[in-house]
């Protein structure tokens, strides 16, 4: 068996677990093409990974600032309004709210900042004369947990050229922004938030079946081996804004698994459902079903059609057993017309902290958690391979009814 040395290639997978006030949080990043005459890692980590064979799996603990740059009080800067740059994103100019990320590109008089840089920053104070934002890195201050695994070893036979990966930075490069800044939460709402491009009856909209993959087959595979790690056998769960596909293992036996949707001919070709009903949430958020009739509820790439996501997750939380999971579960593909407005401005892990906002701001929910999963291989079965080599990245929030 192959054992990384210096001029290997690898495929690792990273799982980075911490910690916020408000919950756990796991983000796993598949590095399929590491080149180790190349590559960085953290010096600990790398030396660990020395004739490491597949199969191996490598744990080490970073104290706050050694795994992602230290944080630094000059790092807080207050800037004048007029110096930032206010976009427009679907016809609406984009205001500063307290605890939002913006390029920073955006802020004009920033040291070493050009106009073009994407690279987000994090607004902490707003006011109305002035705007303060925090350059710091999002888990600047945060203690993390790194395991390694490695699931494969190759041996280099071609030159050592090529273009250099920090595959920390990379890991790294998103996570932090699921959570909210100093304990406060983060202003995601305004009058606009949930307004769409297409507010015309939901029922129209989806009244033509869809009998398609939203997301490629890995990013399914994905969600399915997470929703087999939270249901168990003989769960009863409801399938949320249900379709043709519920992603939940085939192999679990399910006392009983009940579609909510809008079209029926997807439900009815759902073969996993044993009974459906076609609901619309955004005009009737109250669930039709009974107090405490579920043990779980998962809801699969849909969040972002929620216009009224306070009033479902109250109501979600008296469908549940104590302590019953609700497991939201997306991805960045969607349809726009029907997203709410604030889900096209936020990055890929804002997402992630607007539904943990849901379960905050509910005050119904406890043992909060997120998980991401991004960098796998996109199947070359999917119709957007190879234009897009990696597969759709996969964000999940959960959470448990109160005890």
């Amino acid at each position: 068996m192959k054992k990384i040395n210096s001029d290997s290639f690898a495929a690792l997978e990273f799982k980075l677990t911490w910690n916020s006030e408000k919950g756990k949080h796991t983000e796993t990043y598949m590095a399929e093409h590491v080149n180790f005459w190349r590559d960085l890692f953290p010096e600990k980590a790398r030396q660990s990974l020395m004739g490491s064979e597949p199969g191996a799996v490598l744990q080490h603990t970073f104290l706050p600032g050694e795994l992602t740059p230290s944080y630094d009080s000059r790092r807080i800067i207050t800037l004048d309004h007029k110096q930032f740059e206010r976009p427009m994103i679907n016809g609406r100019k984009i205001e500063p709210r307290y605890g939002r990320f913006y390029p920073k590109g955006l802020f004009k008089g920033l040291p070493n900042v050009f106009s073009n840089n994407i690279e987000p920053c994090r607004c902490v104070g707003v006011d109305s004369s002035n705007i303060t934002i925090d350059l710091n890195h999002p888990l600047a201050s945060t203690g993390i947990e790194l395991q390694i695994m490695v699931h494969d070893v190759v041996e280099k036979q071609s030159d050592r050229g090529g273009r250099l990966t920090d595959w920390i930075e990379t890991v790294t490069d998103g996570p932090g922004m699921q959570v909210r800044s100093n304990g406060r939460p983060t202003d995601f709402f305004s009058p606009s938030t949930f307004s769409r491009v297409d507010e015309q009856d939901d029922a129209l909209f989806y009244q033509k079946p869809r009998l398609v993959d939203h997301i490629d087959s890995k990013a399914q595979e994905i969600i399915t081996k997470q929703y087999g790690e939270l249901l168990k056998p003989g769960m009863r769960v409801l399938d949320l804004m249900s379709s043709w596909k519920s992603h939940v293992p085939e192999s679990l036996k399910l006392s009983s698994l009940v579609g909510l949707g809008l079209n029926a001919e997807e439900l009815k070709n759902n073969p996993q459902l044993t009974e459906y009903v076609v609901h619309d949430l955004n005009e009737d958020p109250k669930l039709p079903f009974d107090d405490q009739s579920f043990d779980a509820v998962v809801c699969s790439v849909s969040v972002e059609y929620m216009a009224c996501p306070f009033e479902v997750f109250q109501d979600v939380a008296r469908l549940l057993e104590p302590e019953g999971y609700f497991i939201h579960t997306f991805s960045n593909r969607w349809f726009p017309p029907k997203a709410i407005s604030i889900w096209a401005e936020l990055s890929e892990f804002e997402r992630m902290g607007l539904t943990l906002e849901y379960f905050l701001q509910s005050g119904t929910y406890e043992d909060l958690q997120t998980f991401s999963a991004r960098g796998w291989t996109r199947p070359e079965t999917d119709r957007y391979f190879p234009d897009i080599p990696t597969a759709d990245p996969v964000y999940a929030v959960w959470g448990q009814a109160a005890r």
